[in-house]
Parts: C-alpha cells; structure tokens; sequence
C-alpha cells in the first residue's frame, strides 16, 4: 500500500495525542522509584545456630475433655458426672507445673450452653491452655 502525502491545508492531522500518555507513564516512575525501596527492607530474624541446638522442651501432659451431644463430659476416658466434681479436676490440674493442655472437643450437635460452662469452670480455675480439637471432618 502506498501512503499519500499532501501538500494542501484542507487536510487535518489526525495523530494521537501523546503528552497525558507521557504523562500517567512518568507518575508510574515516579511511584515505582518511591516504593521501591520499601520492599527491598530486610527483616532481620535470629536463626537457631546448627552446632547449638536448642534443648529439647518437655511437652505437657494433654487431658482430652470430650463433650457429649447431650452435654456428657468425658475426662480422659472417664465420664465426670456432674460440675463440682468436673471443678476439682480443673483445681488439681491448675496446680501442676508445668499446668497440662486441654483439649476439648464437643460434639457437633452440644448445645453451646454445655461447651460455655466448662470453658467458665474451666476459667474459674485458672486453667490456661486450652485448645479446640476438631477431628470431624477427617473423619468421613
């Protein structure tokens, strides 16, 4: 294809327009050259050394405290059965050194009531570690 070339000033310039193009393309530099040096900042982290390892922690005892669906609780196998006793459980555990896990697990069908007064016995008594278990959905 040729391209036609005119001499005249009837014809208009069609060209794009290229200065807000410049323009937008230079704020871009301007942002990347300013927040560059952001992410190049190290964090500084204190690796353990391979010739001292760290001694070995003991891990504390676990008690496994099961709630029923009709608000049964189970203490490491065995069935507690009412709150007082449940309470000088959580007593004797809370003074242990170090103070042993607990890992409650209720049902899926317990009402909330149930799993909220052994978690007040349980902060009543001073016991820290306490953690959900939930091993439902591995089991299907």
């Amino acid at each position: 294809m040729a391209m036609q070339v005119s001499s005249g000033d009837s014809e208009e310039m069609v060209d794009i327009n290229t200065t807000p193009l410049i323009d937008v393309m230079l704020v871009l530099l301007v942002m990347l050259i300013i927040t560059l040096p952001i992410m190049t900042h190290a964090v500084k982290l204190d690796m353990p050394n391979a010739n001292n390892p760290p001694p070995p922690q003991d891990r504390p005892d676990v008690i496994e405290l099961d709630i029923d669906y009709d608000g049964t609780i189970v203490w490491d196998g065995n069935v507690v059965k009412d709150m007082p006793t449940l309470e000088s459980y959580f007593r004797t555990e809370a003074a242990k050194d170090p103070q042993p896990e607990i890992h409650l697990e209720p049902d899926r069908h317990v009402k909330y009531d149930y799993v909220a007064k052994v978690l007040a016995a349980a902060q009543r008594n001073h016991m820290v570690k306490i953690g959900f278990v939930n091993i439902g959905e591995f089991n299907q």
